[in-house]
């Protein structure tokens, strides 16, 4: 359709669409946000796909209608609406009045008769209306000028309805959909309609007669006695329901196009409001389209520095300055091969752009700077810059500030800390992103391609943005008590992991080879097997067929179907293992062909062409509990509960013959934390006793003692100790342990009985993440848990196991973190030829020079072990050998 085109919402309708939709949101407050969320996506999808000239969004009232007092019944029997999902429409109504969009609703109609009041005004002005609902009464209202748009998929789709669509899906006119919905009725709204006339019946009656009216007058032309004996009996209910489900087009309201019109959004408004809700993604869409708006331009004039002369002016007033505040720009490729254009300095309130472009003559100059202990350098994911330098023989010393990581701290399970939504977050500033400066996808472009006063203004936005984040955060940190954690922990953490990761891991590729020729003839064996056992060949990796193969073909029984047919997950094959022999093959093809894939080729792949090495990334603002997590590849990942999962790491090996591998790994951590935490004295008894914890727990559970403490007690019992640290209920433990849940139940009875420290810690943080919204760890680490006040049992319960673990897990991520600075301090100081070069969870692997083992040991116990002083002695276990696998 041509011309003005106005959109009407039903704004309900949308809601209850978008709420169901999405899995559940919350902020760390608590607040479900998914409807909303939902419901502002399709907004920019209609701004995007339509350009509306006007928009309104109607909503219903809670005030009865003339429907109500004409029908008792109406809408009798609908659900309330969920507390999750009501709290939600004033949030919406917030967000609409910041973009500005006219919002209506009016005691004594529906939302429905608003939108049709509305879609004939705009016809008679000559304007184009599209309904957006999920609601298909709308479909009366449809006219050459007036089109609807059905809510699809959730919300990931718009069916669009024209007069031609109406009669194409129902055979009947828009106008005749009204009297199509008399007869027929309609459930949702309870509307009575004739009872045993369906949809065919109903369509076939008014292709004939047009309207229900007209029926009536001519009920003698129906054939069939039943069903002329039903409309004669229901007439007037047919009727009075044909009256319900009409949409009044005439309410009594003024209006004028003016007030309908788009307008600009209020963006500071919507900044602070998707800033509440947490809709870090939905923040660039806040921003202004144009690129190159005032404050993406360089509001500081920069002074470009091209010689070495030109560096020594900029080079004196860092050090008479004491600190500056810096952003590298570099292409990566890989590691060692990473191509540097220029560095952007702030220091005090003067801009410098360093022109490098590949001749690093100036990056050399400015070695002693980056490299001074008394300068201090602020920056955002230094990490980068960190091994950048490094590739250049540059150590950066003395990162007092990154905001990144400062963040981090603040929220740590925000999804981006991309700098520029920061700045339009919390300065509302429009500063170039990565994006703006590169492109994205097919479209990416080098830095070698960006004109020189882009590279200035996204560096000068960059690192104007860190300065005021600075500012920020500092006092954030200190209000939250974060200081401690921060300075002393995880900024130092920085140059760890960009060392590990400069450093890589060796890999025997020969090794690698032949692991892969194995699985790759186990996989053909296994392929063979599963396919006599089926009976015939078959695509074992498409879930269709191997479907059809188990359930209609072997006739096992069906656990779980979806939409596309009978799922075939790993949880269905797992419940069906004793079934059929086919079943434990397909479990174990499926295992091999993962290993084959995602660690033989995957890690060939990414194997350094320069180094040999991998260089996985280690990252620090990853995970909510505090845990590094590793990626490119993940090396924490990395399968051993099976047997050929532990032959992945025989390929991982030291550099060369001079060096060993040394593996250290802290015993029992999380139960030593569970201990100092709980204070429980039976708990800490044994532990200082030195006793096998699991053996202690099983003659406390099991009322034995400990030294006739038998294999399969002892290992429940460590079942039940783990479990406990986790929160696992009485079903998580009779799956774990193919017990029944009352004997499950049973051993955590008797496990809290016995350590009552335990049981009231456990108890205590929940109602303390409760009350405060978050828990912490012993170095007052934060995590927010707003599923804690879920009214969903599942996810309430999901809650609780989180708050009760999070300060055991993140606190033996805050000690593995102490412990990695201390070791790496330790190497470095005393100048050794051995480095760390991996971290998993709870151990640090070491490649040792032959001639410092003794030495090495020496310093991983020490550090290790007086990381952190708790109720109970830290222990580390520790093995060497000439690979990954020797060591453990």
């Amino acid at each position: 359709m041509e011309g003005k085109k106005m959109i009407i919402i039903d704004g309900n309708s949308l809601i209850n669409r978008t709420f169901y939709a999405l899995p559940e949101l919350t902020t760390k407050d608590g607040i479900h946000t998914n409807a909303v969320y939902g419901f502002v996506n399709v907004l920019y999808r209609i701004f995007e796909d339509y350009k509306p000239d006007y928009m309104n969004v109607a909503f219903d009232k809670k005030a009865p209608t003339f429907r109500h007092k004409s029908y008792d019944a109406y809408k009798a029997g609908r659900k309330k609406m969920p507390s999750e999902l009501s709290e939600q429409l004033p949030i919406l109504k917030e967000i609409l009045d910041a973009f500005n969009i006219n919002r209506v609703e009016i005691e004594g109609f529906e939302a429905d008769d608003l939108i049709g009041t509305i879609a004939r005004f705009c016809e008679n002005k000559n304007v184009y209306s599209y309904i957006i609902t999920g609601d298909r009464d709308a479909l009366q209202l449809v006219s050459d000028k007036t089109k609807v748009l059905i809510t699809k998929k959730g919300i990931s789709e718009l069916e669009e309805y024209g007069e031609e669509e109406v009669f194409e899906k129902y055979g009947v006119t828009p106008r005749e959909f009204i009297d199509l919905k008399g007869l027929m009725g309609d459930k949702s709204d309870n509307i009575p309609g004739v009872p045993g006339v369906g949809e065919k019946t109903a369509t076939k009656l008014i292709k004939e007669f047009k309207s229900i009216e007209n029926l009536l007058k001519n009920i003698d032309k129906i054939s069939k006695n039943k069903l002329r004996e039903k409309l004669e009996e229901y007439a007037q209910q047919a009727v009075l329901s044909k009256k319900l489900a009409t949409i009044i087009t005439d309410v009594p309201v003024e209006m004028s196009l003016e007030e309908f019109k788009m307008k600009e959004p209020d963006r500071k408004k919507l900044v602070d409001l998707f800033n509440r809700l947490e809709f870090r993604k939905l923040m660039d869409k806040v921003k202004p389209k144009d690129a190159q708006t005032e404050n993406k331009k360089n509001s500081v004039k920069t002074k470009i520095i091209h010689s070495i002369e030109e560096l020594e002016p900029l080079k004196e007033k860092i050090r008479k300055n004491g600190e500056f505040c810096f952003k590298i720009f570099s292409d990566h490729i890989d590691l060692r091969n990473d191509k540097i254009f220029g560095v952007h300095i702030i220091v005090g309130d003067e801009s410098y752009f360093i022109d490098i472009k590949g001749d690093l003559k100036l990056l050399e100059e400015m070695k002693d700077v980056f490299e001074d202990i008394n300068i201090k350098k602020y920056g955002h994911e230094t990490k980068k810059d960190m091994i950048l330098l490094k590739e250049n023989n540059i150590s950066l010393n003395r990162v007092d500030f990154d905001s990144a990581v400062a963040l981090y701290l603040i929220e740590p399970t925000r999804k981006s800390y991309e700098i520029s939504y920061m700045a339009y977050e919390y300065f509302n500033e429009d500063i170039f992103s990565e994006e703006d400066l590169l492109g994205k996808g097919k479209k990416k472009i080098g830095l070698d391609q960006v004109p020189i006063e882009k590279l200035i203004a996204y560096g000068f936005g960059f690192c104007n943005t860190v300065r005021k984040l600075k500012k920020l955060f500092i006092e954030k940190l200190k209000e939250y008590n974060l200081e401690k954690l921060y300075y002393e922990v995880e900024l130092p953490l920085i140059e760890v992991l960009a060392a590990m990761e400069f450093e890589g891991f060796m890999v025997d590729k020969e090794k690698l080879n032949e692991l892969g020729k194995v699985l790759d003839e186990r996989i053909e064996n296994l392929k063979k097997e599963i396919f006599h056992e089926a009976g015939e060949e078959f695509n074992i990796n498409s879930t269709k067929q191997l479907g059809e193969i188990l359930f209609n073909r072997l006739g096992l029984p069906p656990i779980k179907k979806t939409k596309t047919g009978y799922s075939t997950n790993a949880e269905v094959l797992e419940k069906l293992y004793d079934k059929h022999n086919i079943i434990p093959k397909i479990i174990e093809y499926r295992q091999m062909v993962k290993l084959k894939s995602t660690y033989v080729d995957g890690l060939m792949a990414v194997i350094n062409q320069t180094t040999k090495k991998i260089h996985s990334s280690f990252n620090q603002t990853v995970t909510a509990t505090g845990r590094i997590s590793s990626t490119e590849p993940n090396l924490q990942n990395i399968p051993i509960k099976l047997d050929v999962g532990r032959e992945i790491r025989k390929v991982f090996v030291p550099t060369n013959e001079e060096y060993l591998l040394l593996d250290a790994d802290y015993s029992q951590i999380e139960l030593r934390i569970l201990a100092h935490i709980s204070k429980d004295h039976n708990l800490i008894e044994a532990f200082h006793k030195e006793q096998d914890i699991h053996a202690a727990t099983a003659s406390k559970v099991f009322n034995v003692p400990i030294d006739e403490v038998s294999p399969l007690q002892r290992s429940r019992a460590k079942a039940v100790n783990f479990g406990i640290v986790y929160g696992m209920s009485d079903y998580g433990l009779s799956e774990n342990l193919h017990i029944t849940k009352k004997e499950a139940q049973k051993y955590i009875d008797e496990y809290f009985d016995k350590y009552t420290g335990v049981k009231e810690y456990m108890d205590n943080i929940v109602v303390e993440g409760k009350e405060k919204g978050y828990v912490t760890t012993i170095l007052n680490r934060r995590r927010y848990i707003p599923e804690l006040k879920a009214k969903n049992y599942n996810i309430r319960s999901f809650g609780e196991r989180t708050a009760m673990n999070t300060p055991i897990q993140g606190s033996a991520a805050d000690i593995i973190k102490i412990a990695m600075i201390r070791v790496y301090n330790e190497l470095k100081n005393k100048n050794l030829k051995s480095k760390l070069i991996l971290q998993v969870h709870d151990e640090l692997i070491v490649e040792v020079h032959k001639d410092e083992i003794e030495q090495v040991k020496k310093i991983l116990k020490e550090e290790m072990e007086s990381a952190i002083n708790l109720e109970v002695p830290l222990k580390v276990d520790m093995h060497i050998g000439n690979s990954w696998y020797e060591t453990k």
